[in-house]
């Protein structure tokens, strides 16, 4: 079963201009996720599917395999949906391992442990990464997960999980059968807070870059002292 680790890189953000490429902490988002992939045994191959010339001349650089993102895939009239379908029908895979750059502290060895999950559920047909939400949170002006007029400590409210997309897997086939990286019997796995860490907004990659430089680096200075 080939495993293929997929990195999207989409040129010229929205939200955060040119997040995937911009320097971050001597280095770039792209680099890095290349880099921490590269360790993982599991994988059998990494591809980024882009419309950004300069992505594509680092995957080459790194002697890694590019698909040039046609525009419509690249532009955001394109929904989720078909973006995850053309992901699929575009990767020649068995195994399909969303790998966004956005998610910069998920380590080598916790996917690793993922693509093994995956391998030996025989109940499940995709494998999430989440987080816990402990919020309180409301939706058209009525509360969603608490009774207002018995408010809980936050430490007691229901045990929501969100997607953080740090990483998910699923076949091919489901991919493109279910326009989606989420099957109909998911297992999610719940990442710390730091990896959990996805990159949105300018104030995320300030954040993020901050951290990284405090806690990653620090770390490997040390280990080369």
């Amino acid at each position: 079963m080939k495993v293929t680790a997929v990195i999207p890189i989409r040129k010229g953000s929205v939200r955060v201009n040119d997040k995937n490429l911009r320097p971050f902490a001597g280095t770039s988002l792209l680099d890095l996720k290349i880099r921490n992939l590269l360790l993982v045994p599991e994988i059998d191959e990494i591809v980024i599917n882009t419309d950004s010339e300069k992505a594509m001349d680092i995957a080459s650089q790194f002697g890694l395999k590019y698909h040039r993102r046609e525009d419509y895939y690249a532009s955001s009239k394109c929904s989720g949906s078909d973006f995850f379908e053309y992901l699929g029908k575009t990767t020649d895979t068995d195994i399909f391992v969303y790998c966004p750059v956005t998610s910069p502290f998920v380590k080598p060895k916790t996917i690793s442990k993922c693509i093994i999950k995956y391998k030996e559920s025989t109940e499940n047909d995709c494998l999430a990464s989440v987080s816990l939400v402990k919020d309180f949170l409301w939706l058209d002006n009525k509360p969603v997960n608490y009774d207002p007029s018995s408010a809980p400590n936050s430490q007691d409210l229901p045990d929501i999980i969100a997607l953080n997309f740090g990483i998910s897997i699923i076949s091919r086939d489901n991919l493109i059968k279910y326009r989606n990286i989420i099957g109909k019997k998911p297992q999610f796995v719940l990442f710390d807070e730091i990896e959990s860490i996805d990159i949105d907004t300018p104030l995320d990659f300030y954040i993020a870059e901050q951290l990284y430089i405090k806690t990653i680096i620090k770390e490997k200075e040390l280990l080369d002292y």
